[in-house]
């Protein structure tokens, strides 16, 4: 059973210092991988490796093909500035690959876990010959996947997995004891920048949590543009998340006085502390219209775009 810390009780400095300790303990004078995806988790934990190992901390970006538009090369740029090396692996293919053919969410969650820790991860660490990964596991990760809510694709223990069996690696949490308030925290006290820190949550499977079927090149690129649509409008708001879905049924629409049979995309915005539980956003409806009228005009192929209006629970704040 793990124990939380709330923001309350969350001390940063000595939250910091402890995790730091932690970390050189557990590594000692070997190497250590983390996975930088530029969401705060990952983020959070890039740098607390950093400021505990340095050198003996070797982090890479892995390029699934499902990330949102320049996303690698803007983490990589955004971590230089900070001192950070990251080095990038295209894994685009194997994903890709992987993927191919499912449409069940728990399948495709699969396909993306054992891809990421069996083969490229697998690859790296055998290549580094470092025994340690750190990964950005957070309390509310754990709780989704004991309730059955979802497979997360980063909790092992929950799962009955054993990486050092399965993976030939040791995992080392930091953040396991926090939610994401209390992530972002953490982040400040190491001096992220507020765009790293401050970043709205991203799901360890990336876009394919947010393509409802089957995850092709195409389907990606199609949320993908609606992402930043739904992105660049929203990102004023206070709200917790937001995010664009693609939905696998195609609608009947009118484009130029003729039927057309395209795609729909739903849009979802969330009011939320600790992603336990949420409520979608009051967004004006001019707001909603713009959001409308820019996906239809940027992203080919889509006539319907939809807002979720269900809270959590039921609903979730991912499609997947």
């Amino acid at each position: 059973m793990v124990k939380e810390i709330t923001i309350q009780e969350l001390n940063t400095e000595q939250f910091i210092s402890e995790q730091v300790r932690q970390i050189k303990d557990a590594v000692k004078d070997g190497t250590a991988i983390n996975a930088l995806s530029g969401g705060v988790d990952s983020s959070v934990v890039t740098m607390l490796g950093h400021r505990a190992l340095g050198k003996q901390l070797r982090t890479v970006f892995v390029d699934t093909g499902l990330m949102r538009q320049g996303e690698p090369e803007h983490v990589v740029a955004l971590f230089a500035d900070l001192g950070v090396p990251v080095e990038i692996v295209d894994a685009r293919a194997e994903f890709l690959a992987a993927l191919k053919g499912l449409t069940d969410p728990e399948a495709k969650r699969e396909a993306i876990t054992q891809t990421f820790y069996s083969s490229v991860f697998g690859r790296i660490v055998k290549e580094s010959k470092a025994r340690c990964l750190l990964q950005g596991t957070i309390l509310t990760d754990i709780d989704e996947t004991v309730a059955g809510i979802k497979r997360q694709h980063n909790v092992f223990a929950q799962l009955g997995i054993d990486p050092q069996e399965a993976f030939g690696y040791h995992i080392v949490e930091p953040l396991i004891q926090l939610r994401k308030d209390g992530v972002r925290k953490v982040g400040e006290g190491l001096g992220l920048p507020a765009e790293l820190f401050d970043r709205i949550p991203f799901p360890g499977p990336a876009l394919a949590a947010r393509v409802i079927g089957e995850v092709t090149p195409e389907r990606v690129e199609t949320v993908r543009k609606a992402t930043v649509v739904v992105e660049r409008i929203l990102r004023t708001t206070s709200a917790f998340q937001y995010m664009a879905i693609l939905h696998e049924d195609r609608v009947t629409g009118m484009r130029d006085g003729r039927r057309d049979f395209g795609q729909q995309v739903e849009v979802r915005c969330w009011d939320s502390v600790d992603a336990r539980t949420a409520t979608p956003t009051e967004l004006a409806f001019e707001t909603l219209r713009k959001l409308a009228a820019d996906i239809l005009q940027e992203v080919p192929g889509v006539v319907s775009v939809t807002y979720n209006i269900a809270t959590k629970p039921p609903s979730t704040i991912e499609a997947i």
